[in-house]
């Protein structure tokens, strides 16, 4: 079925392009590949599992609940488990390539006028000695587990790393019954002076983490740090030590805490597979934007994380700006930025803050230095900081050297996870690396593809 405005990703951004765009006329076509709306931020658990109280796990959830609502009541045509692996363009506009349910086997397509990318970000997270150790997991991975499946990751447990995700995800552990052993942050207090006018409108929410954490009892060690992983076939224990100024550990202040669970994050990256496949500009590691999300691709905007990780109140804000520009860019006509003067308002302040927050919350200059050669780096294909130390001797000066050196990024997730610890053990600064697929795609499909497009 054709539709005006096709949008990828349900979270925050997502959620408010299709509200906005729909009220005015547009007909959208919201795509995710959750069972159910809402992203990472409004995960909720399966209906089957009867949560007496979801909204404990949850913040702003009236905002939740304002999106749901107007989900439900609009027009706006819901495609859930919908894996988009690619967009193309057609004569007709674009189409939306996807796979259907858990085995992302069958295809499916949308056929839009318009895309809105909206497919969010994903967690980085550096290695050190023993972090493939079952029980470790990323700071979101269990946050998703309690908010989507009301597990918790284990009894235990260690929260570390760096950024503003440490907080909700310690104070969720703590609230749900498990002991947080402590709150480890890399980041130190030093850094929080010069960014205080900038961020003062975020202390409230973040002395209502720290009262949480405080009545759970909950240690929060600043400039410290993970440097080792325990155990043989899981999980017991992590050992952190201090950090100095200049981001190295201080001999001496090394300390065991015994855990079966480490909760490790340090920030976020955009999704831009999707955006470099259809030859969108980057800024960095960012989609680039104009002042109404537009790409410098026709008919292609894009909101939310991919254009820059800020949280979901910049999520929404670019999000209603991107829904209303799309709505009168379909008209044929040009749309006055002042009917988003609120939204407009709300991005800028929100974007001020996430710059102030990644100065703050920058994982310590000196990491590589913890990660010993028998540490794996690339899970997918088992490549050790060794291996990669080894390719650098020989002459790799970047990223995609090592990786035709030593396969370090080939598997399965395409280098998401290991990019970033690549670069930095090989000096050089992350990049995105354009791929023609978003996922992985069955070559039966990619055939039959072909096969159709051979016959038309």
């Amino acid at each position: 079925m054709p539709t005006d405005l096709a949008v990828i990703g349900a979270g925050p951004a997502g959620l408010a392009a299709s509200l906005a765009a729909c009220a005015r006329g547009v007909r959208v076509t919201l795509i995710d590949a959750a069972p159910e709306p809402g992203g990472q931020f409004h995960r909720q658990p399966a209906a089957g599992l009867r949560a007496a109280r979801p909204e404990a796990l949850h913040h702003r959830w009236r905002t939740w609940t304002r999106l749901r609502d107007g989900l439900a009541a609009g027009s706006v045509r819901l495609l859930t488990e919908h894996h988009v692996w690619g967009v193309e363009r057609t004569s007709g506009g674009l189409t939306v390539h996807a796979l259907l349910g858990p085995d992302q086997e069958e295809p499916a397509e949308v056929h839009a006028r318009a895309v809105l990318l909206a497919t969010g970000g994903h967690e980085t997270v550096l290695p050190f000695p023993g972090w493939t150790l079952p029980g470790v997991v990323t700071a979101g991975g269990a946050q998703a587990m309690l908010k989507g499946g009301l597990v918790t990751p284990g009894r235990t447990a260690v929260v570390a790393g760096t950024g503003p995700l440490l907080l909700p995800v310690a104070a969720g552990l703590a609230a749900a019954g498990v002991t947080v052993a402590a709150l480890v942050e890399s980041a130190g207090p030093e850094r929080l002076p010069r960014h205080v006018v900038t961020l003062a409108g975020k202390f409230p929410e973040a002395a209502g983490y720290a009262a949480r954490l405080l009545r759970h009892r909950v240690p929060f060690l600043a400039r410290r740090t993970v440097v080792r992983a325990h155990g043989d076939e899981r999980l017991t224990g992590v050992t952190v030590a201090a950090l100095d100024a200049h981001g190295g550990v201080r001999p001496g202040t090394e300390r065991l805490l015994p855990c079966d669970t480490l909760a490790v994050g340090h920030g976020m990256l955009p999704h831009t597979d999707l955006a470099e496949a259809l030859g969108c500009r980057l800024d960095g590691l960012t989609v680039a934007v104009d002042e109404e999300q537009r790409t410098d691709v026709p008919g292609v905007w894009a909101a939310g994380e991919a254009t820059g990780v800020g949280g979901a109140a910049l999520a929404l804000a670019e999000g209603h700006i991107a829904g209303r520009s799309v709505a009168a860019r379909l008209r044929g006509t040009a749309p006055d930025p002042r009917q988003w003067a609120p939204a407009a308002r709300v991005r800028a302040r929100a974007r001020r803050h996430a710059a102030a927050l990644g100065s703050v919350y920058a994982p310590p200059a000196r990491w590589t230095d913890r990660v010993t050669d028998d540490t794996v780096v690339c899970r997918c294909e088992e490549v050790t900081a060794g291996a990669v130390r080894e390719a650098l001797a020989l002459g790799a000066g970047d990223a995609r050297t090592v990786k035709l050196l030593t396969r370090a990024g080939m598997g399965w997730c395409q280098g998401r996870m290991c990019g970033p610890a690549v670069a930095g053990l090989a000096g050089c600064e992350p990049t995105p690396s354009r791929r023609p697929f978003a996922r992985p795609v069955p070559l039966g499909v990619l055939a039959g593809q072909h096969s159709e497009e051979g016959h038309s």
